[in-house]
């Protein structure tokens, strides 16, 4: 039988038949033996072959086989450095929620994500949540940021899943697709969810006053059928975003703005760092790359992983996003 992946613990998977029934599935032990390095070789979204056994009290089933993925979500996994973790696979679109204060959303994490969406072909809508909650200097950065990425050519929404500001739009976009919600930890993912279908009723928990930090309430990724043709994924709330196999010189082809200047690059293999005549510099120095990306790309280049997760919350708040260049 076939079936799609709408539920992983790591151990069991909630597998969607093509008739349409749900059946709790293992995995086959041979693919732990393929030299797969992922915490989660069956991610949620995928698409896999499996058998039902039924001579047991329950019926249950067992996956033999992944079809091949059109994409996938992957960072390196905090604990297991030597590894790596799929957070979601044959994706049409991820909404990345980020908040100014409420908790922080840095631009480094902001950065990392949307260069790992952009390696494997995978759209990214930037949702600003919780904007009821910002006042005169919070929206000037609200504000400011958006600017940044439409620029570049994100599409940004600005929402408040509580008081239900701008859901029709995300609703409308999730028209007929499979949709991801990612971002940190109280960043309002599952409320956002409930709002744009009530029944679900997904747990939700209020922000530490000490921290700024978001606590845990959605601990696997989970794919849902919605009320009005769309497939939604909720994640785990992410702390940090590792970038997983990249080579050094192609970094800089997933940040869409510097891959519009590279022709104009002296060197075609220019890396944008200490090379002369650096057409992506030149555009940093005019104001027409923001400090910000440069940064997070340098960063990315020269794989300053472990900082940036200990820093997460202390690195570049937005507010300080480029220090206005004073």
């Amino acid at each position: 039988m076939t079936g799609t992946v709408y539920k992983s613990t790591g151990s069991w998977y909630t597998v969607k038949s093509e008739q349409g029934g749900f059946i709790e599935c293992r995995m086959k032990g041979k693919f732990r033996m393929q030299g797969i390095k992922s915490t989660n070789p069956i991610a949620v979204g995928d698409v896999v072959d499996f058998e039902v056994d039924d001579n047991s009290d329950k019926v249950t089933g067992a996956i033999h086989k992944i079809h091949d993925r059109k994409n996938y979500i992957i960072r390196k996994s905090v604990n297991l450095s030597k590894q790596v973790h799929i957070i979601a696979a044959n994706i049409d679109q991820v909404f990345l929620l980020i908040t100014i204060d409420n908790p922080p959303t840095t631009t480094s994490f902001i950065d990392r994500f949307l260069v790992t969406a952009e390696a494997y072909g995978i759209e990214t809508v930037l949702v600003f949540n919780k904007i009821d909650t910002l006042n005169e200097q919070t929206l000037d950065e609200q504000l400011y940021l958006q600017h940044i990425y439409q620029e570049i050519g994100y599409r940004c929404l600005r929402i408040s899943s509580t008081e239900k500001k701008g859901i029709d739009k995300v609703r409308e976009m999730m028209l007929g697709k499979v949709s991801m919600f990612s971002g940190h930890s109280g960043v309002g993912k599952s409320t956002l969810v409930n709002a744009i279908e009530s029944n679900l009723n997904l747990k939700t928990t209020e922000i530490s006053d000490q921290s700024k930090q978001g606590q845990h309430t959605t601990t696997f990724a989970e794919m849902y059928d919605l009320s009005f043709d769309a497939k939604i994924i909720d994640t785990p709330g992410i702390k940090g975003f590792g970038i997983v196999d990249m080579e050094q010189g192609e970094i800089s082809d997933y940040f869409p703005e510097f891959f519009k200047l590279k022709e104009q690059c002296k060197f075609n293999n220019c890396l944008h760092k200490d090379e002369p005549n650096c057409a992506v510099k030149k555009a940093l120095e005019e104001d027409r790359v923001a400090w910000s990306r440069y940064r997070s790309y340098l960063q990315i280049l020269e794989g300053d992983d472990e900082h940036y997760r200990t820093d997460i919350y202390n690195d570049d708040r937005i507010a300080s996003d480029e220090t206005r260049k004073s």
